[in-house]
């Protein structure tokens, strides 16, 4: 390439511009704007030869140029309890992967469980005017609910289904999975089930909540056979915990972990004290995390669509950036129990 023929470069960063993109796809500057952002009125013949322009040239958008010049962010805001934990990561590959093929950026911020350490997030990143939120859950602080609803940015709650009145969700039911586990251990012929929980968020006290509506069904509904824990969940606390349980309630066949990790542990405390699983007590947990299939025995859990949820929610959220029609404004991915060999 000649001195009169290499393309110009911004004066101010040397970065490539929109125009040399425009000019090696032989499109307008304006279709190269539409295409990169993911419009859907822009051919797909087009589209391609726009991405190809822009790999060859090794263009990079400018964010805040973009934002300017369509008065619109492309940041999207993802909030979530812990990094951490394998149910939220999986949810988070999941919605930037959408999220990013519709031409969004997308912004973590991690609320620990505290919703007022969330209302300081949701503070901090709507200062910033992002072109949408997800957020985990629905347990906000009073002035949180007030900051989203006056905000006007688009917003879907993930892991749960609110009802249409309280916006819009993508998730399931964490009371009818609850209720679901332990109809499955009482179907096993479990008369005394226990439910042993840590972390005590709002979803993990909602399953506590279908776990005594089976049992008052049942006759079987006994206060004492619960054990709540604030402390976070791990697989040392469930070997505790399991521990704890037995000790106190001998009787106790059947024991609810809230989640797989605290199960996990009380697998394996039952393994160190020689407490036949199911023979002596059946054991089922939730979420079915890495390593529940390899269990001895193997662990009976509720398999939660976190991928799905990711995917749907960045698709619902997408769509109302877009000025999408959104006939529903909740969407119920459901839950599987998996029977395994530990009830």
């Amino acid at each position: 390439m000649n001195e009169a023929s290499k393309p110009l470069r911004s004066r101010a960063t040397g970065r490539v511009t929109l125009a040399e993109v425009a000019r090696e796809a032989g499109v307008s500057p304006i279709t190269v704007s539409r295409a990169l952002r993911g419009d859907r009125n822009v051919a797909a013949e087009l589209i391609a030869r726009v991405q190809a322009a822009a790999k060859a040239l090794a263009y990079v958008p400018d964010p805040a140029a973009q934002s300017l010049a369509s008065s619109r962010s492309r940041n999207v805001v993802v909030l979530v309890p812990l990094l951490s934990n394998r149910v939220f990561s999986d949810l988070l590959e999941a919605a930037q992967r959408s999220l990013m093929d519709a031409g969004y950026q997308t912004l973590f911020g991690v609320t620990h469980y505290d919703a007022g350490e969330e209302e300081r997030l949701l503070r901090s990143y709507l200062a910033h005017r992002p072109a949408g939120l997800l957020l985990t859950g629905s347990d906000h602080t009073a002035a949180s609910r007030r900051l989203l609803k006056e905000s006007g940015i688009p917003h879907v709650h993930l892991m749960e289904t609110l009802s249409p009145s309280k916006g819009y969700s993508v998730g399931f039911s964490q009371t009818a999975a609850g209720d679901a586990v332990t109809q499955h251990l009482v179907d096993r012929g479990c008369r005394r089930v226990a439910f042993v929980a840590a972390q005590l968020d709002p979803r993990v006290m909602q399953r506590a909540g279908g776990y005594r509506d089976c049992l008052r069904r049942a006759g079987l509904y006994e206060p004492a056979f619960e054990l709540l824990d604030p402390r976070p969940s791990s697989i040392a606390l469930g070997a505790e915990m399991f521990e704890r349980t037995l000790a106190a309630n001998p009787e106790v066949d059947g024991i609810f972990f809230c989640n797989d990790d605290l199960a996990q542990g009380g697998l394996l405390a039952a393994l160190r004290l020689g407490v036949k699983v199911p023979r002596r007590v059946a054991i089922a947990g939730f979420n079915d995390l890495e390593g529940s299939d390899q269990m001895l025995p193997s662990l009976t859990t509720v398999r939660t669509p976190r991928a799905t949820i990711g995917t749907r929610g960045a698709g619902l959220l997408i769509a109302l950036m877009q000025g999408d029609v959104v006939p529903d404004k909740w969407v119920d991915v459901g839950y599987e129990l998996v029977a395994r060999g530990s009830s």
